[in-house]
């Protein structure tokens, strides 16, 4: 999503507002008539037809992906976007009714022998911004888990991705009625409007700044958000570690889809007398999984010429500052008119440049050495809490020291990206890398309302908790307060 220029949301061009209010009204109007939300069955029902959708068309579903970006590698897609739908998609189906069952809850004695239960409920109409780096399963999986909870959704692409843009809206159309489920489309003044709408929940994913001018759009309805953000997600190597081998897992998970990850490593701390072989290993792994780069069907482009100028900048004040760019061609390539952009080290990046500031998000990958692993826990906790952490050490118990020493989103230890992938725990950031969770459960219940409920029996004692009070409130008292 894109907001103005100002970061603002309340600049908006004509017909903006039109765009989207439409279809959100007809979709509150539908929740309002509708009596019941659809029961159980009925959710299973189109959570069966998106999977049966996908594996249908996905396909065509990667070739939109790579049009969007100039070029997309299709193993990529099939990998990070629909398998991960997928397979969400059926651990939701499989779970769903266990989910949605009334939960028993414990009754303080003395209200005994009445009960108490947890009811989940539909929010009513939830809306979803979807970014551009993942733009099918970044839809596919807030819609499942709102769908999942009973919900009326309204969808709001990247305006970066039209051609994926238009399978979302296939799916929807092939599975929903308008009046369960919408799509809007449209740049930057489409996006403001879509947040200023009274949804009953608002689920964003993207930027830190744009996620901030989400949320001031969001407060003025009183819209409880989800924000799915990024940061500076770290990677730590202890100094036992053998530095090639991390260097190997920290390759594949920053150069997938060309580092326009989320959780793509950010920067690296490692010993000092470990620096050198961590960038050999890197550069070993590149050329081992990249031998050639340009006209590699396996290496994605970066998304626009707008992002490809953002990265050369970074760059660029990098070496203005006094770091050293190590760029990575194993074949000695020219990326002519194309968007690829070579995986390049920065070594000796200092915190006045750029690309110690902001989320990089794309193939560039800062290096820099660390005393001890306390040095490098104290440089990440100086920092905003990033998305991720990656730690690698076979030592068990130091690790376990670093997670519990260091705040993140998520974290996977001698790996990375993989704690994304496991859709029984939930997935979200903190601080400035976001807020809310979802993915299984948990995104079940970020989309519904739990609702505490007690039942009294016929037979009961709390009259003795009425006015005129007497003797027996007052044992009852003494027995409560003490």
């Amino acid at each position: 999503m894109s907001v103005p220029s100002d970061g603002s949301v309340e600049s908006l061009a004509p017909g903006a507002e039109a765009v989207v209010r439409g279809p959100f009204e007809r979709l509150r109007a539908a929740w309002r008539a509708q009596g019941a939300p659809p029961d159980v069955t009925a959710r299973l029902v189109s959570l069966e037809k998106m999977q049966a959708w996908i594996v249908a068309h996905q396909e065509d579903i990667a070739r939109a992906i790579s049009d969007d970006f100039g070029h997309r590698s299709r193993h990529e897609t099939i990998a990070a976007e629909l398998a991960l739908a997928a397979t969400d998609l059926q651990h939701t189906r499989a779970h769903l009714r266990a989910w949605a069952r009334p939960e028993a809850r414990s009754t303080f004695w003395g209200f005994l022998p009445g009960s108490s239960r947890l009811i989940r409920q539909p929010l009513g109409v939830v809306g979803i911004v979807v970014p551009w780096n993942y733009p099918f399963q970044l839809a596919v999986m807030p819609l499942a888990a709102a769908v999942a909870a009973g919900n009326r959704v309204l969808i709001k692409p990247s305006e970066l991705t039209p051609r994926t843009g238009e399978q979302v809206l296939a799916m929807v159309r092939a599975v929903f009625t308008p009046e369960q489920v919408d799509v809007v489309t449209g740049g930057a003044d489409v996006g403001a409007a879509f947040a200023s709408l009274p949804f009953d929940h608002l689920f964003f994913t993207g930027s830190t700044s744009v996620g901030r001018a989400v949320m001031r759009a969001a407060a003025e309805n009183l819209t409880p958000v989800t924000l799915e953000l990024g940061g500076k997600s770290p990677v730590v190597v202890h100094a036992s570690y053998d530095a090639a081998r991390a260097a190997e897992s920290v390759a594949a998970g920053k150069l997938l889809n060309a580092g326009q990850t989320c959780i793509a490593p950010d920067y690296v701390l490692v010993a000092p007398d470990k620096v050198d072989a961590f960038v050999a290993g890197y550069e070993r792994a590149v050329a081992q999984m990249y031998p050639r780069i340009v006209d590699n069907p396996d290496y994605t482009s970066i998304i626009s010429d707008r992002h490809h100028a953002r990265l050369d900048a970074l760059l660029a004040d990098a070496v203005k500052k006094g770091a050293t760019i190590r760029q990575i061609n194993p074949a000695k390539e020219s990326v002519g008119g194309s968007r690829k952009f070579f995986p390049t080290l920065v070594l000796g990046a200092t915190p006045d440049m750029a690309v110690m500031q902001d989320e990089i998000f794309g193939p560039i990958l800062p290096v820099l050495p660390v005393a001890d692993v306390d040095a490098a826990i104290h440089f990440v906790n100086d920092h905003p809490r990033p998305l991720a952490l990656y730690y690698f050490d076979d030592d068990s118990a130091r690790a376990e020291d670093v997670l519990t020493r260091t705040t993140s989103g998520g974290a996977s230890v001698n790996a990375t990206l993989y704690h994304m992938a496991q859709h029984d725990m939930p997935f979200g950031g903190v601080g400035a890398s976001g807020m809310g969770r979802y993915h299984g459960f948990d995104g079940f219940r970020t989309f519904s309302h739990e609702k505490s409920v007690f039942y009294q029996t016929r037979l009961n004692g709390t009259a003795t908790l009425r006015p005129p009070y007497g003797k027996m409130f007052d044992t009852l008292m003494k027995l409560f307060v003490r």
